[in-house]
């Protein structure tokens, strides 16, 4: 890699302050949002908000669009977009729901851990797969992502539909529901939430620490320049769409695992609010500039915002009118900055 474009990667990361490497400088403002959202509702609800229920409660809530935005993380970095991850995330539950009932029956409520781990090799195959679809058009045809996960978003909706005749799968392992998606473990820590963790800590070290993590910052800075500089870009997009369709795959498994159900109706929408997390987070829109951690804060922001609003009787309606002030303040502050910097 060419010493411009290491420095554009790079960003000055080792003269920053620690903070500021660890969520990026123009997230730093988002970090301090979310921070006086949680100080403003325990202050106005300090014995029902500021419980140790209601935040495992909020940590299990996000845990699901925290897998999602990891990946969702890695595609807007490179410039690009994905909005069929909530219909990857359907169809790779579908897959493993079927998948489990076909191998216990007709009916897996009382299947064991061989069937649910067949099923959850299904459910990350199926968003593999269409990661690799997404992929190969965008990188190798050309495709605009746009018109790419657009497509894609309602080709993986209507496979899901279709794999079922357009009705859930209810016949859920009741041991998975017990032990992944309502189990805890090390003090009472769900363990939906430390499988989100786990996942969001590798992301943060493959994005910050390695060789994919620097290329995608590259070719979301420049791709030409990135390819002129030995970076197989085409493969490198190519990669990138498939960790995210492989992170949709398991965010699939973990829906399946908490609602014991497809719930295909409740992630129509989540495409939608990945995005919306991970530019709050931060992440620009034009490529180049991200991060795992400010991606975090993004996702907890529409989720402390709802929580805070139901325990204080306001309105959901609300919730969406902040998200939407928040989401438009983030996509001016990267304006501001990258006007701020091209003038320079």
């Amino acid at each position: 890699m060419s010493t411009a474009i290491q420095t554009k990667v790079d960003g000055g990361v080792g003269k920053r302050p620690l903070g500021q490497r660890l969520i990026g400088a123009n997230t730093f403002w988002i970090a301090l949002v979310l921070i006086a959202l949680i100080a403003v509702f325990t202050a106005l609800a300090p014995n029902e908000f500021a419980t140790v229920f209601t935040f495992q409660t909020l940590l299990i809530e996000t845990s699901v669009l925290l897998v999602l935005s990891v990946g969702m993380t890695f595609v807007i970095i490179t410039s690009g977009i994905d909005l069929s991850v909530g219909s990857v995330l359907i169809f790779a539950g579908m897959v493993a729901g079927k998948t489990m009932e076909w191998l216990s029956g007709g009916n897996a409520s009382t299947a064991g851990w061989g069937v649910i781990a067949v099923g959850l090799i299904a459910a990350v195959l199926g968003g593999t797969v269409w990661g690799l679809i997404n992929g190969l058009l965008i990188a190798v045809a050309k495709i605009p992502p746009l018109i790419v996960t657009l497509g894609s978003m309602g080709a993986a909706l209507g496979a899901a539909y279709l794999l079922n005749a357009g009705s859930d799968v209810r016949s859920v392992p009741t041991v998975l529901n017990r032990t992944l998606g309502y189990g805890t473990s090390f003090g009472g820590i769900p363990n939906l939430v430390l499988v989100a963790v786990v996942i969001t800590l590798i992301g943060a070290w493959l994005l910050h620490t390695t060789r994919f993590g620097r290329y995608t910052y590259a070719v979301g800075s420049n791709a030409e320049a990135a390819r002129r500089s030995g970076i197989a870009v085409t493969a490198h997009l190519l990669k990138v769409y498939l960790l995210t369709g492989f992170l949709a795959g398991v965010a699939g498994f973990m829906s399946l695992a908490y609602y014991a159900s497809t719930t295909i109706t409740a992630h129509t929408n989540d495409n939608l609010n990945a995005i919306a997390a991970t530019v709050m987070g931060g992440t620009s829109l034009f490529g180049g500039v991200g991060s795992v951690l400010g991606t975090v804060i993004g996702v907890f922001i529409p989720a402390v915002l709802k929580k805070g609003f139901n325990i204080t009787h306001v309105q959901d309606f609300w919730q969406m009118i902040a998200v939407g002030a928040v989401l438009v303040a983030a996509v001016w502050f990267d304006q501001r900055r990258r006007r701020t910097r091209n003038s320079r």
